[in-house]
């Protein structure tokens, strides 16, 4: 049983309490996890089945550049569909905008590399000011740009393949039992 000093006799001091030993800094994050067999199907197949039929749409109307960003975008939707990036908003509201962004720089510059250069970046600042970040969508920009291609056929090329990509997106999350999309606009 320990003793209690008697009364005016000075306490001993206490010793200094041990310092917290510091939190060991975080191990670096490591690759994302192995997904699961049924999710890496779905995806793959929504992934391929849709750019299958947009190469076939880009070919029969000779937009086969759109293909590049439209990829892209197809890997943000069916690998990652809880990413801002990959939602409906970003992902027709993305692509829309950058077009339009090429299309109101070919106004101004003509087609050419310069212009496609500072389309790409004028497509961000717009997606940001949107908030509608796709970042595929500033090579849609780039091709606009490059290639002036005719105004309403290819937004209307772009506004349906965004479409498919979104709707394969949902059936690819059905499949899988993900959710997509977090939220539509």
């Amino acid at each position: 049983m320990p003793t209690v000093p008697a009364p005016g006799t000075p306490l001993p001091e206490a010793a200094p309490a041990p310092s917290p030993t510091p939190a060991r800094a975080s191990a670096r994050p490591g690759p994302p996890p192995r997904p699961r067999p049924r999710i890496l199907f779905a995806s793959t197949a929504g992934s391929v089945a849709a750019l299958l039929v947009l190469v076939a749409v880009g070919i029969v109307l000779d937009q086969p550049l759109l293909i590049p960003p439209l990829a892209a975008s197809m890997a943000l939707v069916a690998g990652a569909p809880d990413l801002p990036l990959s939602q409906p908003r970003s992902v027709v509201g993305g692509q829309l905008l950058s077009a339009l962004t090429g299309f109101a720089v070919l106004l101004v510059t003509g087609p050419g590399l310069w212009a496609a250069a500072v389309a790409g970046g004028l497509a961000l600042g717009v997606m940001m000011a949107a908030r509608t970040p796709h970042s595929p969508a500033a090579a849609t920009a780039v091709i606009v740009a490059l290639q002036s291609p005719t105004f309403w056929s290819f937004l209307g090329l772009l506004a349906l393949a965004s479409l498919l990509l979104v709707a394969v997106g949902l059936g690819s999350a059905r499949a899988s039992g993900r959710t997509y999309p977090v939220y539509w606009f």
